[in-house]
């Protein structure tokens, strides 16, 4: 697979990591700050890649490569649209860090401009590979929770003020978003795929409380509700002393309870169910060890995304994943905004649209 990757900041390393581990032709790399190649190189410690072409300008990169077949974007937020349908219009797939996009115009766009020209486009939600979420996801599907009750996700995490230093664009409404769009949506994903994906309303409450050099939220809480009943809870934030805590996925069913766990759901901290089987007692001390927050699940997706365009089918996470997981947030965004629920599906809004909220 000859692959090509925008952007080479803190997230890079993960990119660079899950493309060389899937055996990619590392084609190329661009960023418009060219100190940062290795940086980027020294941190994923899996290569210098001397024969690796280098770019400060991705439109020249798809001029000058085209055998390049797949692309990711790991750019700052604000960015990903729009290289992402110019990467879509020179005819190559995409994984697209998230978020897929800041608006929701940009993000029904991508959908629409990856279906028109055929091309895959995976949203970066790598947390859907995560063991843990892979065995409740097996649950699941296979029928043993029942009707569900409701849900929740709770993202505790800390980000202080030297990570925000690191890089002007987060925690502004044009190229970030606060923690639910940075931190926190990898969660919502996961809550949204696991509740069945079909909301029909969200109210929500977000505040500013430490982060005051920030434009946008450090803190936010939402209740959904879904088309069949059910009812889903948000809880996200960046403001835990003094470091990260938890990011937890909790389902409750008629027949069945999982607790996902550890900083990044990845261990099983309750595994309850009706219908006992064998495999149960093994999956209850599932504990993935992990080097950081993002967890090991870009392997798995890049791996996916290969085999998705060799077989000519939509990838795991495509790009109406990562299209739904922004709606939540944007519709969280909105009713802080107009103090109202929102009822989804959500037309028009975009993070700027949150422009002096705080």
């Amino acid at each position: 697979m000859n692959y090509a990757l925008i952007g080479c900041g803190r997230i890079a390393v993960n990119h660079v990591k899950a493309a060389t581990s899937n055996n990619f032709n590392i084609v190329a790399f661009c960023d418009i700050d060219s100190s940062k190649f290795d940086i980027m190189l020294n941190k994923a410690d899996c290569g210098n890649f001397p024969q690796t072409a280098r770019y400060t300008d991705y439109r020249r990169m798809l001029a000058d490569h085209p055998e390049i077949e797949l692309v990711s974007i790991a750019t700052e937020s604000g960015s990903h649209a729009a290289i992402a349908l110019d990467c879509i219009e020179a005819g190559k797939h995409v994984i697209i860090e998230k978020p897929i996009a800041l608006s929701m115009a940009d993000a029904d766009g991508i959908v629409r401009r990856a279906a028109e020209a055929d091309v895959r486009v995976a949203a970066c939600h790598q947390n859907r590979f995560n063991p843990a979420v892979v065995q409740t996801r097996k649950a699941l599907e296979s029928g043993r929770f029942g009707r569900m009750s409701h849900g929740s996700i709770c993202v505790r995490w800390n980000r202080n003020k030297g990570y925000y230093d690191q890089a002007p664009w987060r925690g502004t409404w044009a190229e970030d978003g606060g923690c639910l769009m940075n931190q926190c949506i990898h969660g919502i994903d996961l809550l949204r795929w696991m509740m069945g994906g079909k909301i029909s309303s969200v109210y929500a409450q977000t505040r500013q409380c430490f982060h005051n050099y920030l434009e946008a939220e450090d803190v936010g809480v939402a209740v959904l509700s879904f088309e069949d009943g059910s009812v889903g809870l948000i809880e996200g934030t960046v403001n835990v002393y003094p470091k990260n805590l938890e990011e937890t996925l909790c389902l409750f069913g008629e027949r069945g309870t999982v607790k996902v766990g550890g900083t990044s759901t990845n261990e099983i901290a309750v595994w309850d169910f009706a219908d006992t089987r064998e495999e149960d007692t093994q999956i209850r001390t599932l504990r993935e060890v992990t080097s950081n927050v993002y967890g090991n699940g870009h392997t798995a997706l890049f791996a996916d995304m290969a085999e998705a365009i060799r077989e000519s089918r939509a990838p795991a996470v495509d790009a109406r994943a990562g299209r739904d997981a922004l709606e939540v947030v944007l519709a969280i965004y909105k009713s802080q905004k107009t103090g109202m629920p929102v009822e989804l599906p959500l037309q028009k809004f975009a993070s700027t649209d949150m422009e002096g909220e705080f």
